[in-house]
């Protein structure tokens, strides 16, 4: 190509010399325009509504950052009024048992005279037998149990006369209301092995627990309409573990399911037959405590804080758990054992 006094002139092979006259340049743009976007692929778009979610909640939400733990602590209250929920049982009374081995403790409801109803008394040994040495690194999890032919028939209704006083009310639906929040809080997880009937606090104890067993004799139900006495605290953990129509028609209606229904509506992890029961529960048991329990201490407090959140938000929260369970001691060494083909030694 040769240029001769800004006209360009080429040649196609064979073909005669051609020119045009050169390019004018571009006429100057106006003030405050714009040149139009290109758009966006499509494949991007996803990826890019993600950041922006990200950037909108740690601006609005987290003060321009995802916050670092920590997670809940265990409560002692939750009520302006009165001591409720102090762990210590009544003098003298001891309605639970418990005991712990290679990790884990298992605690008995041990009233079965009673049917293992939730009295004052049997909540606050209860309570103890969760938060003691609640933060040892020897206990990895938790089994609630009971002895007898029922789990628990929930609150003991001698206690709810009016000669009791509300006062006296106030405090036992207190105190269980924070034992079923700090079963959640708990640092480990908590199963619940059942054997029999659970009703109206016990079925609430049951929702309440991480994982629940259950032999396929067992049964559960919110009675207390049926004596002038809505469940409305158990229906808390029941309208959470079960779809809300299937919560409504217990607590409206009384009536029982069965194991079988109850796994169904999600408020079991699993029915097994009597016999099974005890071997079954510990086979999950066992596993979790061979696991990290700060791993799993982690997880289960990001699960639990994720769950009441909009979407952009649980996953901000889940985010910055991953990258905290990343820095962690036991993070980095499951990481390491998995690329060098070896079974971990966890730090505890």
């Amino acid at each position: 190509r040769i240029r001769l006094a800004g006209v360009r002139e080429w040649r196609k092979p064979g073909g005669p010399a051609r020119t045009s006259a050169p390019r004018s340049s571009p006429s100057p743009r106006p003030l405050g325009h714009r040149a139009p976007r290109r758009p966006i692929p499509p494949k991007r778009l996803p990826a890019m509504a993600a950041v922006a979610g990200l950037r909108a909640f740690g601006a609005k939400g987290l003060g321009g950052r995802l916050r670092r733990g920590p997670w809940a602590p265990l409560t002692t209250g939750f009520c302006s009024r009165g001591p409720a929920g102090a762990g210590h049982p009544e003098p003298g009374s001891r309605p639970t048992s418990a005991r712990q081995r290679d990790g884990i403790r298992n605690i008995v409801l041990s009233n079965p005279k009673r049917r293992n109803a939730l009295s004052l008394a049997m909540l606050k040994s209860l309570q103890s037998d969760l938060l003691h040495e609640a933060e040892s690194k020897d206990l990895k999890v938790i089994i609630i149990s009971a002895e007898g032919p029922v789990f628990s028939s929930g609150h003991d209704l001698k206690e709810l006369t009016e000669e009791q006083g509300p006062d006296y009310h106030t405090q036992i639906f207190q105190t269980c209301s924070e034992v079923m929040m700090q079963i959640q809080r708990h640092p480990v997880p908590v199963i619940a092995m059942v054997n029999g009937l659970a009703t109206a606090a016990g079925c609430q104890l049951v929702a309440s627990c991480d994982i629940a067993v259950a032999s396929d004799k067992s049964s559960f139900a919110t009675p207390g309409v049926n004596i002038g006495l809505f469940c409305s605290t158990p229906g808390v953990a029941l309208g959470r573990a079960v779809p809300r129509k299937v919560a409504l028609e217990m607590l409206f209606t009384g009536e029982p399911i069965s194991a079988q229904e109850a796994l169904r509506h999600g408020l079991l992890s699993k029915v097994v037959p009597e016999e099974r029961l005890e071997e079954e529960t510990m086979k999950i048991a066992k596993k979790i405590a061979s696991l990290s329990r700060s791993v799993v201490s982690l997880g289960k407090a990001a699960f639990y804080k994720q769950l009441p959140q909009d979407l952009t938000t649980a996953y901000c929260l889940t985010s910055q758990a991953m990258v905290d369970n990343v820095a962690l001691q036991d993070g980095q060494e499951g990481i390491k054992a998995f690329i060098q083909k070896r079974k971990p030694n966890w730090s505890h």
